[in-house]
């Protein structure tokens, strides 16, 4: 088979509607696509991936294909990603076959109205090779069932994501061991910005020695020690992930503040122990779910004394036309994040209000998300094969696509990141917020 390349360009075109927008290699040697020296180029090593992507058009099957390490990138991945996202994000598979990114490309030949798409695909199917499509990787989650966000299956996406070693995580992560946006200055490193990020919450939380802190979704501890070290809280941190939690109890035990830190594996549903002064959501209300979200506002509401603060720190999307239908993109998942979930901020903070909060202050931090994604991802290709040897070549994979991915669309304002400080504002008023509401930022000088 002759010239794969310049088949699969052609093809391309046919299917999306405009050029390939990078150079590609395909597994015979040839290439084809624009020129340029130092141009990134999208290697496809094997055409199994074409069967992926036939049987999945779009997103999910070249990710297979990149998990499987079929599909790979020589050069800036960044720039790779940056030029397919036109054609793989926003314009779905490029067909007019029923049921858009989802459609099979067998479908396509039946339903599209375009010969030159019918004709495409039934080339891509040649090209592919014997059908069927192989099996998905190993670490794409296998289907579900049942309703979402319940307790017992909640606590499995948590695994999936979490509970795949904690030297992994150090590798990634870094020495703050933490897995949220980083808060950046000028000049400073992750661990850092992973530190001034903590003495904000506490900060905008107010909070000071005695009070009882709850923070949702603790992770590996980094926020109830700096809360418990700096601020003097008695802190309660609770998370879904075993591994998290081992991790986190040894690090409260090295420190010596077993009399002052509690870590639980628990669900924030099953907290009974209130009231507390205040309770910080960090990264973990991204997980809660549209069907379960005002429960998830009344639950906390209800944990706080009158005058307590709430902290919710959560990724947010662009509103869409049809709210009711969005979930995460079919490869964070299939892969990353199983049953996650976005809002626009609009719709976090009135579900926040409607639970009886009073929201003072929401501050968007985007960018240091870039940066922070940025960063991790070059801890993982610092140590490409230390990342493997603890985990699988294919979830090394997995991290550096939807890290690097996830970096972009924060970039280009697909996605954001927002802090949001409520109060559990008591009868009569009082919120007991300051006159300057900028104060935990250091914005007045302090």
């Amino acid at each position: 088979m002759s010239d794969a390349a310049s088949r699969l360009a052609a093809l391309a075109e046919d299917l999306w509607g405009v050029p390939l927008p990078v150079r590609i290699r395909a597994w015979d040697g040839s290439e084809a696509g624009p020129p340029g020296p130092g141009a990134p180029v999208l290697v496809i090593r094997d055409r199994r991936a074409l069967r992926r992507l036939a049987w999945r058009p779009g997103e999910l099957g070249l990710a297979r294909g990149w998990v499987a390490g079929e599909v790979d990138v020589e050069g800036d991945l960044y720039g790779v990603l940056d030029r397919l996202a036109g054609i793989l994000w926003e314009r779905g598979t490029g067909t007019d076959a029923p049921g858009g990114r989802r459609a099979r490309a067998a479908r396509a030949l039946r339903t599209a109205r375009d010969p030159r798409v019918r004709a495409a695909a039934r080339d891509l199917l040649r090209l592919a090779g014997p059908w069927p499509p192989p099996a998905p990787p190993a670490e794409e989650v296998r289907r579900r069932s049942g309703p979402l966000h319940t307790r017992l299956r909640d606590r499995a996406a948590i695994s999936h994501h979490y509970d795949v070693g904690n030297d992994f995580y150090e590798l990634v992560l870094g020495p703050s061991m933490v897995y949220s946006c980083a808060y950046w200055s000028e000049g400073g490193t992750l661990e850092d910005a992973q530190r001034d990020k903590s003495e904000l919450v506490c900060r905008k939380l107010a909070v000071k020695e005695g009070d009882r802190l709850l923070d949702v979704g603790c992770g590996w501890g980094s926020m109830a020690l700096h809360a418990a070290r700096h601020h003097g809280a008695v802190v309660v941190g609770i998370t879904l992930s075993s591994e998290q939690a081992a991790y986190a109890r040894k690090r409260v035990a090295d420190e010596g503040l077993t009399d002052r830190v509690e870590i639980r594996v628990q669900d924030y549903r099953d907290v009974r122990d209130g009231p507390y002064d205040a309770i910080s959501s960090v990264g973990m209300a991204e997980h809660v779910g549209a069907v379960r979200y005002r429960e998830y506002a009344d639950v906390l509401h209800g944990l706080l004394k009158p005058g307590g603060r709430l902290l919710n720190h959560q990724i947010a999307r662009r509103p869409e036309p049809r709210e009711e239908a969005y979930r995460v993109d079919p490869f964070i998942d299939a892969y990353v994040f199983p049953d996650g979930e976005l809002a626009p901020i609009g719709r976090t903070t009135a579900t926040l209000e409607e639970a009886g909060f009073e929201v003072r202050d929401v501050e968007a931090i985007r960018e240091h998300y870039a940066l922070t994604l940025r960063r991790w991802v070059a801890n993982l290709e610092e140590r490409w094969d230390e990342a493997v040897r603890l985990t699988s070549p294919g979830r090394a994979r997995v991290w550096r696509l939807y890290m690097a991915a996830s970096a972009l669309a924060f970039e280009r304002n697909r996605i954001g990141v927002n802090q949001v400080l409520a109060v559990r504002t008591p009868e009569g008023g009082a919120s007991g917020m300051p006159l300057r509401s900028r104060i935990w930022s250091g914005a007045d000088g302090s």
